[in-house]
C-alpha cells in the first residue's frame, strides 16, 4: 500500500556529465515521486518533474536534481483535467527536447466515503490513477518510440490484489494501473519496455499512532517498514538495468504480498 508521507532524500553521487536521458516523473513535488527523481538524477537522467499544489516543494525536488549536474523542468497541472496528460508531454517536448523514460508515479489515496456510494469519488480516482497515465502513456509514445531505451514505469500497489474495503475506489483504480502495465507492453513491444513497481508501506502517514504502526509492520515477513529509496532504486534498476524486462510488476513490500 503506497501510504507516502515527507521524508529527507540525499543528493546521488555519480558522474553528472553521463547523460542518460530525459525522464518525466509525475506527483515528483514530495515523497516517493521526489525520490524518485533524485535518485533518476544520479543515474544520469535529466528530469521533467510534474506537480499539481505543492510548487515551493517542486521547486526544492528541482534544486535537487540540479545540485547533480542535471538539466530539470518544473511543470504544473492537474491530472483531473482531462486536456493535462497531452500538455505536459508537450511541456517536455519544448522544454528538455525529447523523452525516453516515462514514470507514472502521481496518484490520489483517499478512503470511500462512509455515508453512500459516491460515483463522482470513484471518477476521481479512475481519472488520476488509471486514465491520466493511460493518456500520458498514449501521448508519450511518439517520443518514447524515437529513443533507443523508450520505457514506462508504473507506480502501482499491492492493494490492486489485496484490496481494502474502505478503499475500494483506490484499489480499484490500481487493479486497473496494474492491467494497463500488462497491455501497454504487449502494444508496446518491442519498442517500449512497460513495468511496474508495486509498493507496500513506504513511509507511514503522521496521522498513524505507534500501536497502529507497529501492528500493521508485524505483517511484513522483513519486519519493517519500506523507504522512498527502496522504491526509487526499484526503479532506477529497471530503468538502467532491465533492458529484457518488460510486463512485470515488481513489488516492493517487505513480503508482505505472500502473507
Amino acid at each position: 500500500m503506497s501510504m507516502t508521507n515527507s521524508a529527507t532524500v540525499t543528493t546521488m553521487t555519480t558522474d553528472a556529465n553521463c547523460k542518460v536521458g530525459v525522464a518525466l516523473v509525475t506527483g515528483a513535488a514530495v515523497r516517493v515521486g521526489r525520490a524518485i527523481a533524485v535518485e533518476l538524477a544520479g543515474a544520469g537522467y535529466d528530469v521533467a518533474i510534474h506537480y499539481r499544489n505543492s510548487k515551493e516543494q517542486a521547486d526544492e525536488t528541482k534544486a535537487l536534481v540540479e545540485s547533480n549536474g542535471r538539466s530539470c523542468v518544473a511543470l504544473h497541472g492537474d491530472l483531473l483535467d482531462e486536456k493535462m496528460p497531452e500538455r505536459l508531454i508537450d511541456g517536455v517536448k519544448q522544454s528538455l527536447g525529447r523523452l525516453d523514460l516515462l514514470v507514472n508515479n502521481a496518484s490520489l489515496f483517499e478512503p470511500d466515503p462512509d455515508d453512500a456510494f459516491d460515483q463522482q469519488h470513484w471518477r476521481k480516482m479512475m481519472q488520476v490513477n488509471a486514465i491520466a497515465p493511460a493518456c500520458l502513456i498514449e501521448a508519450a509514445t511518439p517520443m518514447l518510440e524515437q529513443s533507443q531505451s523508450g520505457q514506462v514505469i508504473n507506480l502501482c500497489d499491492i492493494s490492486a490484489e489485496r484490496p481494502w474495503p474502505t478503499y475500494r475506489a483506490y484499489c480499484a483504480s490500481k487493479a486497473a494501473l496494474a492491467n494497463l502495465t500488462l497491455s501497454y507492453a504487449r502494444r508496446l513491444a518491442p519498442g517500449i519496455r512497460v513495468n511496474g513497481v508495486a509498493p507496500g508501506i513506504a513511509i507511514f502517514p503522521d496521522s498513524y499512532d505507534e500501536a497502529t504502526r507497529q501492528r500493521l509492520i508485524a505483517k511484513v515477513p522483513l519486519g519493517r517498514e519500506g523507504t522512498v529509496d527502496d522504491i526509487a532504486r526499484t526503479v532506477r534498476f529497471l530503468a538502467l538495468h532491465g533492458s529484457y524486462i518488460t510486463g512485470q510488476i515488481i513489488r516492493v513490500d517487505g513480503g508482505r504480498s505472500i502473507v
